[in-house]
This record gives C-alpha cells, structure tokens and sequence, in this order.
C-alpha cells in the first residue's frame, strides 16, 4: 500500500492509523479506557497484547472499534521513519512484562510515535496518547459505536435503576 492508501475496514487495514478496541469489564465501566494499537504503512495492526508479545493483525480484545489516521507528512523521514518506529517499538515490547497501569499498550504506541518524532515530538506517554486518542478518534460505523458505548450504557442503567429503587 502507498502511503496515500485509504483505510479499508472490511481487511483490518488502518494505514498510519492508532487504532482501539474496548477491553470486556474494564471499559463497560470506564468506557475511556481500552485496548490500544499502531498500524505499519500498509495498514497492519501491531499491539502490545501480553507480557513478551506483540502481536500482529490479531488485536488482543477484537477488531478494533475506533481509529486515528495519522499525518506521515508529520513524521520526519516518512514512511521508512513510521514502518522502523513501529517495528523498532514492537521488537523493544518483546522483551517487556505487560503491566496494566504503568507498561501497557497505550506505552507500547507512545514509544513508537517517540522513535518518529510524530509531529515533531518525542515526549510521548501513555497518558497523552489515550488522550488523543479519546478526543481525536473516529468510531468504525454504527458497530463500533455499539461495540464501544452499550456495554456501558447497560451497566450504567443496571446501577441507576438498583440506586433509584434502593433510595
């Protein structure tokens, strides 16, 4: 794929893209908090799915339900610059013990994005990038705003009603 190659949803392919899917339990009651990627040039989805495992085109909580395409235009050395950070971030995750507050996925792409300096940056942490991926992020279609939001949107009301009828 070129680097001017759309994002094809039907093959998993996210080109330059973050992409994220919810994790079961934990975002049913935060939905802010989920399951974190970055995807090489030709759109494969690399994520920090376990402790000594990256794995690839096989997110570690489903098909993701969200993304955010990326500008290469910002990353200096392009696209060889963006395919070595993720590989390079990827083979570094090899190595690490997942930890679910402080080594996780969300750290796995923020070392990635620092090794190609998106945009011009090299500061990036897990915190910064669930946020922008939280603000900036586009829902894949009514299943990935389904996928996302209804598991919250149940547990929610399952609590309001036991509140209401508990008071």
């Amino acid at each position: 794929m070129a680097a001017t190659e759309a994002i094809d949803v039907q093959k998993n392919r996210y080109p330059f893209c973050l992409v994220w899917t919810p994790i079961p339990l934990i975002t049913w009651i935060f939905p802010f908090i989920g399951h974190l990627g970055i995807c090489t040039s030709s759109g494969v989805i690399r994520d920090f799915a376990g402790s000594y495992y990256v794995s690839e085109d096989q997110m570690g909580f489903g098909d993701p339900t969200k993304y955010l395409q990326l500008e290469i235009s910002k990353v200096p050395g392009g696209v060889t610059a963006w395919d070595r950070a993720v590989q390079d971030a990827s083979e570094e995750y090899k190595s690490h013990m997942h930890n679910l507050f402080c080594d996780n996925c969300h750290s796995h792409v923020a070392l990635a994005m620092n090794k190609m300096a998106y945009p011009g940056k090299r500061n990036w942490n897990m915190v910064a990038v669930c946020w922008l991926m939280l603000v900036r992020g586009k829902h894949i279609g009514c299943a990935g705003i389904l996928r996302t939001w209804l598991p919250s949107i149940f547990v929610f009301t399952v609590i309001a009603v036991i509140v209401v009828f508990l008071t």
